[in-house]
């Protein structure tokens, strides 16, 4: 597949359906921020979960999700398939945006979907922790707005900070060198990890990608 710069991928030929696979930052934190605030109200205040086991419970799933966050890149969005329903759900997921890495419409998932997976995770949470989940939930969720403004920061922007820049680079020879290395965006951590990490080298990051 050829990385093209710009432009933006149809993934439905119906433009109302079309229209559900874009979506801002600004929709997703509104979706999401009032719902972390009140499951971490609700824990302490409702369900009886201590406060400093609310919170730690918050900050163990805020770094579950870079775990997640990697497993779900390296083994989901890049499946390779010869099934063709399969592949062009993998398409629709994250091909379209490795083609067309700089659409910053379909750098979040979408509202619709994005309730439909959140709501069967916690519901899986729920299950897996009982009142638990309602510390949990907040704390992976807000993993997800991390690596989501990682992400778009990442695409839109040149890295702020120089303590940043190997996640950008990082993202970046992902997309315009090797899909097989730099899985982790909101951390590299896990690319060191299990070896996915690209070699310290300069001169390896196309211009055009910053």
């Amino acid at each position: 597949m050829k990385t093209k710069n710009k432009g933006q991928a149809t993934i439905f030929r119906n433009k109302y359906l079309e229209l559900l696979t874009k979506t801002h930052p600004a929709v997703i934190f509104a979706m999401y921020v009032p719902v972390i605030i009140y499951l971490l109200w609700y824990s302490t205040a409702r369900a009886g979960y201590p406060l400093w086991q609310t919170m730690l419970t918050y900050f163990g799933a805020l770094f579950f999700w870079t775990l997640f966050e990697y497993i779900a890149h390296r083994f989901l969005f890049h499946l390779v398939s010869r099934n063709r329903r399969l592949s062009r759900v993998t398409y629709v997921l994250h091909g379209n945006h490795h083609e067309y890495p700089r659409d910053k419409q379909r750098l979040f998932m979408p509202p619709v979907p994005s309730i439909l997976i959140s709501s069967v995770l916690f519901t899986i949470f729920y299950l897996m922790m009982g009142i638990r989940a309602f510390a949990f939930f907040p704390g992976f969720i807000s993993g997800y707005l991390l690596y989501g403004s990682m992400h778009y920061a990442i695409h839109a922007f040149a890295p702020p900070f120089k303590w940043l820049k190997p996640l950008w680079r990082n993202h970046h020879l992902h997309h315009y060198k090797d899909e097989e290395k730099g899985f982790g965006v909101s951390s590299v951590l896990w690319d060191k990890v299990f070896g996915t990490m690209f070699p310290a080298k300069n001169g390896d990051v196309p211009d055009k990608s910053f």
